[in-house]
């Protein structure tokens, strides 16, 4: 059984070294709840970011809670977001105060221009490792045509397509008859 100043622990330094929200962190989350320390698996990681992404509040926080709740129920689910949270609520904290004072630093600038690339490079790097173990059949390009041309096409709701992409499977389709 995982302990919960463990659980805390890891959330709490993932959450330190994320910067870009929750799809940076996927990364780091496949590395150490899927790789090292082998308490999902990756089907289940991507599950709870799909179910993160259409529920109520932060990617990365609902993720670490459905983890959470995973690994030790309601004290897990508490352990685990209260590790992820804490660093943001620090680092929001020191930020706040020295931002004023060093927010036209030139130096400062450059580092949040690094952190941006920084981060678009992680993103790629998550949709590419979404991509390969998500669209499996012609199914899941079409699903995938269909949820990207609703979403830049027609600017619909993220919640909307993911609702819609789960029904999809409940779409009856014709198949042709082979003879």
């Amino acid at each position: 059984m995982v302990s919960l100043w463990k659980l805390y622990a890891l959330f709490f330094k993932m959450g330190l070294f994320t910067f870009g929200g929750g799809y940076a962190m996927l990364p780091i989350l496949r590395k150490e709840a899927v790789e090292r320390q082998k308490w999902i698996t990756e089907e289940e990681l991507l599950n709870y970011y799909s179910i993160g992404q259409c529920t109520p509040g932060i990617i990365a926080v609902n993720a670490a809670s459905f983890i959470g709740y995973k690994l030790r129920k309601i004290a897990g689910l508490i352990s685990a977001t209260l590790g992820v949270i804490s660093p943001s609520i620090i680092i929001i904290a020191l930020v706040a105060a020295l931002l004023r004072k060093y927010m036209d630093n030139q130096y400062v600038q450059w580092a949040f221009g690094g952190i941006r690339i920084c981060v678009i490079a992680l993103i790629i790097d998550v949709v590419w490792n979404m991509w390969q173990k998500g669209v499996k059949d012609v199914r899941g390009y079409v699903i995938f045509g269909v949820a990207a041309l609703l979403l830049w096409g027609f600017n619909l709701s993220a919640v909307a397509i993911v609702i819609l992409a789960a029904a999809a499977p409940f779409i009856p389709v014709r198949r042709r008859i082979k003879r």
